[in-house]
């Protein structure tokens, strides 16, 4: 299981121990993104294993580290016919709900679906497409892929290694989960949405929040338009201010 934090100092150390009374779950890794708390320190003595970035590169690259440090703590394993550990994503701020993950498994290891996505019930009238952001990355989803996913921005998932793959590298920024979901698709491999009793902090309507969704904004029409998912990404990102120079290539 891999965790992405920074700055969680109050909830990494009880989302960890949650965490690791999962079933199957037998190594937790914690990417401290940056962190200016004890974000580390914390998760550390909770258990985890703890990899640092000196500086915040991203939820995208975290994830990527992660999956990194886990495959050389894999390759000094004695793991010899045992196949690599799927990937299970969840958020530093869970808290004690994470112990509540276990339906987001089940589809990957019983090999019904390459990746499966939580749907949080208590959240979804607020996620429910309201917001132009949701509806960004819901429409843009669908129009790459053919499906749409109801909680495109939901950030627990599980998967293989080869769908994890297929997505690299990752999209920046809040982009990171609609590209990686366009990308699995893509690649043919299926995608289910599961609901799943978890709960992580709302984000609120104070100007701090409502620059944190036009950062949202920027980067998933971004990873939309590095996609091809047509003309309404683009015109999108074209309102971003973003110039044809510095869209990834």
């Amino acid at each position: 299981m891999i965790i992405a934090a920074k700055d969680e100092e109050l909830r990494v150390g009880s989302t960890v121990e949650a965490a690791r009374s999962l079933p199957g779950v037998d190594l937790v890794l914690v990417v401290d993104d940056g962190s200016t708390d004890r974000t580390g320190a914390f998760a550390r003595e909770a258990g985890a294993h703890v990899v640092r970035h000196h500086r915040n590169r991203g939820k995208g690259a975290a994830m990527e580290t992660g999956a990194e440090a886990l495959s050389r703590i894999e390759a000094r394993e004695d793991r010899v016919g045992i196949p690599p550990r799927h990937l299970l994503f969840l958020d530093a701020d869970l808290g004690g709900s994470a112990a509540d993950a276990a339906p987001l498994v089940e589809p990957v290891v019983g090999k019904r679906a390459d990746m499966a996505i939580a749907l949080f019930p208590a959240t979804r009238a607020r996620l429910g497409g309201h917001g132009f952001v949701v509806r960004l990355a819901r429409g843009g989803v669908r129009r790459a892929t053919g499906w749409e996913p109801e909680q495109p921005f939901n950030g627990q998932r599980c998967l293989t290694r080869a769908a994890f793959e297929a997505a690299r590298p990752l999209a920046r920024g809040f982009g990171v989960e609609t590209g990686l979901t366009i990308d699995v698709l893509r690649a043919d491999l299926s995608v289910v949405e599961v609901e799943v009793p978890l709960e992580h902090r709302a984000t609120g309507t104070d100007l701090r929040a409502q620059m944190h969704r036009a950062r949202q904004f920027t980067d998933v029409a971004r990873a939309l338009a590095v996609r091809e998912a047509g003309p309404v990404a683009r015109r999108a990102l074209a309102r971003t201010g973003l110039s044809r120079s510095d869209r990834p290539r």
